[in-house]
């Protein structure tokens, strides 16, 4: 079964991406925002580095690096997960069951967060799973073009912005094939 990864793991990860990227370090971004007087609020942080190629997770993380990294990230995935269902035990089984489900999915890894848990392909995120009230569970998709059916909706209030449709879940049986068919969808339109 898949397990979910630390901010340190990921932190690794964009970091290697983001000298990929631009050949140039955290330190040496740290540096060149102080040095160029980039905008002093994250928006105008964000505007400065998408001019310069810096979009996605890496622009992520020099805004944080920059701004203030927020408390749930000081935090390991385990601890962010046990959080999410600490006034929900009833739905817990039903988050075990959907991860359970993901090696038939495809290669999936998975990021806590501090309300949801991401699951990222190999190209970027395509699901989350979000523990919406205590007795139901919403698997997010992002399914662009895709029109609401069956059990598919349109999303609202998912924790994942990108997320365009969402299945509710209430009970494990309810991680049918419908709904693991619907994970392997947004995989394969998201890889």
């Amino acid at each position: 079964m898949p397990q979910a990864r630390s901010w340190q793991e990921m932190y690794a990860q964009i970091q290697a991406q983001l000298e990929r990227q631009t050949g140039l370090t955290v330190a040496q971004w740290n540096a060149r925002i102080m040095a160029e007087a980039a905008p002093r609020d994250e928006p105008g942080l964000k505007a400065w580095l998408a001019e310069r190629g810096i979009t996605g997770y890496p622009a992520m993380l020099l805004g944080f690096e920059t701004f203030g990294y927020p408390d749930y990230l000081q935090k390991e995935a385990d601890q962010l997960i046990e959080g999410q269902y600490a006034d929900r035990p009833a739905i817990r089984p039903i988050y075990e069951r959907i991860v359970e489900t993901l090696p038939s999915v495809g290669t999936v890894e998975l990021q806590a967060r501090k309300t949801y848990v991401a699951l990222l392909g190999p190209k970027r995120t395509f699901a989350s799973i979000q523990p919406t009230t205590k007795t139901r569970i919403d698997i997010g998709l992002r399914l662009d073009g895709v029109k609401p059916e069956g059990r598919l909706e349109i999303a609202r209030s998912i924790g994942q912005s990108s997320m365009t449709h969402r299945i509710a879940i209430t009970s494990p049986i309810e991680v049918d094939d419908e709904a693991v068919a619907w994970l392997r969808r947004a995989y394969e339109a998201n890889t």
